[in-house]
């Protein structure tokens, strides 16, 4: 991180331009343009410092971890293990072993599924899902209730993208084995009332799953605060490497559930009869993890560090209020998901012009956003729409950035009238 951005107030507009040059790709040129690149809800770029990292462990670190007695095999394993403790640190852990290394937000939520729910599911037991679930938030719970004769219910929503908090407390229930929520919306930008639903379900002695991968990004999540007993998110989408991300799960659970995969290094013994497995975390890491992974997400949070989530949560706050006014004042858009309280993402819709079609006059300018269903087919229904175009925004974009889109929706509604 440069020296300027250390010094920029938390609601100044010039956060993301002290921040920009540790960023090399938003230097790029697109089709004779400067890149604009709003999709940051699909993968955020990344700092130099996380690339530089990377380079550096293969270049001069390189090693197996866990099972060499040689140097690089223990520097190897001090960065991987210090990585961990860098998570449990963000997300306010009680400890490091509550961590465990996955490829992302979806094995995460999949390792559940698997190890925690389904073991104790059987007929008729429900597992409660939000309307506004991505589908990795669905399917693996589909899988566990087809493997087990339970089944998977949604809470709905209102026009704004809210979720109906009654219903949500009338549908616990004694059949309610688990609650799996996301906690910002990756298609509407709704900001889950996850606190309140964590309580609730607590109350009931139900366990709950968070999914923070569109909000361990945009400003604190503090898992002891939250009282979550699980929560997922993915390094790429914390400017962090792909390929890697994290469960959080409290240790006492953690040691009660059985492995999710065999292989290497999750075991402590081994005969053709029977296998011993190995203590938490490691329990639920087989095979050879994503060491350069692991430590680019270790740089990247400490990098997110040195700015501050509540500087990077002020900053995108105004940024999110000009992208919306800008884009509500265009005649024949309209922005699907107006809840109050929301982040990072704006979604919409332009009369008679399919969104596929936006994406690409708008990529002809140099500006990326993401069109399509986001992954989440049941909000497209829910809104009676096939697809919408989404933009997504970071702490290094720009207020001249929003201005480049709502200027580029304009050219895409005069080409098509």
């Amino acid at each position: 991180m440069t020296r300027r951005a250390a010094e920029v107030e938390p609601s100044a507009a010039d956060l993301a331009a002290a921040c920009r040059d540790d960023f090399p790709i938003l230097e790029s040129v697109v089709r004779g343009h400067p890149l604009v690149y709003l999709d940051n809800a699909a993968t955020t770029q990344k700092p130099l410092a996380v690339i530089e990292a990377v380079e550096t462990y293969y270049r001069s670190q390189n090693a197996n971890i866990h099972r060499g007695v040689y140097a690089l095999s223990q520097e190897a394993t001090r960065l991987y293990e210090d990585a961990r403790g860098k998570v449990a640190r963000f997300l306010n852990a009680r400890e490091a072993r509550e961590i465990v290394f996955t490829r992302g937000a979806t094995e995460a939520v999949n390792l559940v599924a698997q190890s925690f729910a389904r073991p104790m599911l059987k007929s008729g037991d429900e597992i409660l899902l939000t309307a506004m679930e991505h589908h990795s938030n669905i399917v693996p719970w589909q899988l566990a209730a087809e493997q087990t004769g339970a089944r998977v219910r949604a809470v709905p929503m209102n026009d704004a993208g809210e979720l109906l908090m009654d219903e949500f407390e009338r549908m616990l229930s004694p059949r309610t084995r688990l609650v799996a929520a996301v906690h910002v919306s990756n298609s509407l930008g709704t900001v889950n009332p996850v606190r309140e639903m964590v309580r609730a379900a607590k109350a009931r002695g139900i366990p709950t799953l968070i999914d923070a991968a569109q909000s361990v990004q945009h400003f604190r999540v503090d898992v002891r605060e939250l009282d979550c007993d699980f929560l997922v998110f993915s390094g790429h989408k914390l400017f962090g490497p792909t390929g890697i991300g994290a469960l959080y799960a409290r240790a006492s659970l953690l040691e009660k559930m059985p492995p999710y995969q065999g292989g290497g290094d999750m075991i402590s013994s081994v005969t053709f009869e029977k296998s011993e497995w190995n203590e938490v975390p490691w329990k639920f890491e087989a095979g050879t993890p994503n060491i350069a992974g692991a430590i680019g997400l270790g740089v990247a949070i400490d990098y997110v560090g040195r700015i501050g989530l509540d500087r990077i949560a002020a900053w995108e706050r105004e940024l999110m209020d000009y992208a919306m006014a800008k884009l509500a004042a265009i005649d024949g858009l309209r922005i699907v998901g107006t809840a109050r309280e929301r982040s990072g993402v704006i979604s919409f819709v332009l009369e008679g012009i399919h969104p596929h079609d936006i994406g690409t006059i708008l990529d002809a300018d140099g500006i990326a956003i993401r069109t399509g269903h986001h992954c989440c087919q049941p909000v497209m229904d829910r809104f009676g729409i096939p697809a919408t175009a989404r933009c997504s925004m970071a702490f290094y974009n720009t207020k001249s950035e929003i201005d480049a889109l709502a200027d580029g929706i304009a050219r895409v509604i005069r080409m098509f009238a």
